[in-house]
C-alpha cells in the first residue's frame, strides 16, 4: 500500500482514453512532443535511498519485435518511461542518476538502428534540457557517431534549479573512459599530478550505489567500471518500454535490505 508522502506523475495513458475521475497532468514525454498524460498517484516511502542510481534501459528491440514492428521502432518508445523515472527520482530526493544511452559497440548494428537510438538520445537530452537538472553527457565525442547536437552537454550544464545531477552516456566505451586517464597522465607536466580516477573520461560522475537493468540480461555491458565497482545490481526481466513505477520501487525495496560494506 502506498503512503501519502508525495504525489508523482506516473502511469502513462493516451489522451484519447477515458480517464474517469482520476486527476491527470502532462507527462515528461510531452516535453518532447508526445501525446500522453499521466495519473497523479502517491509515492512509497523508503528507509534508505541510494544517492546515485544508474539505469540500463535494455529491451527496446525485443519489445518492438514482440509487437511485429521493426527493431529500430522500439527506441522512441523508451523515451516516455525515462522521463517518468526522472520524475520519480526527483520526487524521492535521489541526488544523481545515470542513464546508459548507447555504447560505441552498439554503433556496429545496422545503420537504421544506429540512427534510431542516436535520435532517441538527442530527443531525451532535449527533453531533459527543459527540466530542473544538472546535465552532463559522457562519451567519446571525437567519433563521428557522437551526435553533434549533444556536444554542448559534454560540459555539465545547470538547468532550472539544477538540483538533480543527470549523466547521460552517449557513444560510451569503457576502454575510451580508462584510456583518457592514461593520455592525460602521460602528458602531465609540473605541479601536483591528478590521480587516475580524476583523469578518466567520466571523472565528473560519482560512485554509483545502485544499478537497475531492464530486459533480463545479467551483465553490466561495460557500464562505468570505476564508479560501479561497489554498486548493488538489480535485474528487471520486463523490457524497458514496458516500464512500470513498481519496477523501480521493487528495486529500492531490495536495495534497503543490502549491506553497504564497500569491500570492508
Amino acid at each position: 500500500m502506498w503512503t501519502l508522502s508525495a504525489a508523482l506523475l506516473i502511469s502513462g495513458k493516451s489522451v484519447h482514453q477515458d480517464v474517469d475521475d482520476e486527476v491527470w497532468a502532462p507527462c515528461w514525454g510531452c516535453r518532447v512532443g508526445c501525446e500522453r498524460e499521466v495519473a497523479l498517484v502517491d509515492l512509497p516511502t523508503f528507509r534508505r535511498i541510494p544517492r546515485h542510481v544508474a539505469f540500463i534501459p535494455d529491451g527496446n528491440r525485443r519489445w518492438a519485435q514482440n509487437r511485429g514492428l521493426r527493431k529500430e521502432e522500439g527506441y522512441a518508445s523508451g523515451l516516455a518511461p525515462g522521463f517518468q523515472l526522472y520524475d520519480i527520482c526527483r520526487a524521492l530526493g535521489i541526488e544523481e542518476l545515470t542513464v546508459y544511452g548507447f555504447t560505441s559497440d552498439n554503433t556496429k548494428r545496422p545503420p537504421e538502428q544506429t540512427a534510431a537510438f542516436r535520435q532517441a538520445c538527442v530527443d531525451a537530452v532535449a527533453g531533459l534540457s527543459k527540466l530542473d537538472a544538472s546535465l552532463l553527457v559522457v562519451g567519446n565525442d571525437d567519433s563521428p557517431l557522437f551526435p553533434p547536437e549533444l556536444k554542448p552537454y559534454r560540459t555539465r550544464q545547470g538547468l532550472g534549479d539544477g538540483t538533480l545531477k543527470v549523466n547521460f552516456l552517449v557513444n560510451y566505451d569503457w576502454r575510451w573512459d580508462l584510456s583518457e586517464a592514461a593520455t592525460k597522465m602521460s602528458g602531465a607536466t609540473g605541479g601536483k599530478r591528478k590521480s587516475f580516477t580524476e583523469c578518466i573520461g567520466s571523472a565528473e560522475v560519482s560512485r554509483i550505489d545502485l544499478v537497475v537493468r531492464w530486459g533480463g540480461r545479467r551483465r553490466l555491458s561495460g557500464l562505468l567500471p570505476v564508479q560501479a565497482v561497489y554498486a548493488d545490481f538489480y535485474i528487471i526481466d520486463d523490457l524497458w518500454p514496458d516500464f512500470k513505477p513498481e519496477h523501480f520501487f521493487d528495486a529500492l525495496r531490495w536495495y534497503e535490505s543490502q549491506d553497504v560494506t564497500l569491500g570492508g
